[in-house]
C-alpha cells in the first residue's frame, strides 16, 4: 500500500488550489530528495496515478490498483 498525495496524469489535471501547494512542496522537498537518490526519477508530489502505476510495475509488481482516494491522498495498492 501506498498513500500518494492525490494528482492527475496531467498539469491542466492539477492546477487547483491542492495542486498548487503540492507542486510548490514538490519543488523544494520532494524533488531534491529523489535526486539525491540512486534511481532519481525525481518524480515529484504529482506523479499522477499513471506515472506511479509504471514505476511499480518496472519494480517488479505485477497487479496495482487505486484502492482509494480523498481530495488529498490516494492510496495504491501494488502486488507481486
Amino acid at each position: 500500500m501506498v498513500v500518494e498525495p492525490m494528482a492527475g496524469d496531467s498539469l491542466a489535471e492539477n492546477l487547483h488550489p491542492v495542486g498548487r501547494i503540492y507542486y510548490a512542496f514538490s519543488t523544494s522537498i520532494c524533488v531534491p530528495a529523489s535526486l539525491g537518490q540512486e534511481v532519481g526519477a525525481a518524480l515529484g508530489a504529482q506523479a499522477g496515478e499513471a506515472r506511479l502505476r509504471d514505476v511499480m510495475l518496472q519494480g517488479g509488481f505485477s497487479k496495482f490498483r487505486k484502492a482509494t482516494a480523498t481530495p488529498f491522498n490516494m492510496v495504491l495498492e501494488a502486488r507481486p
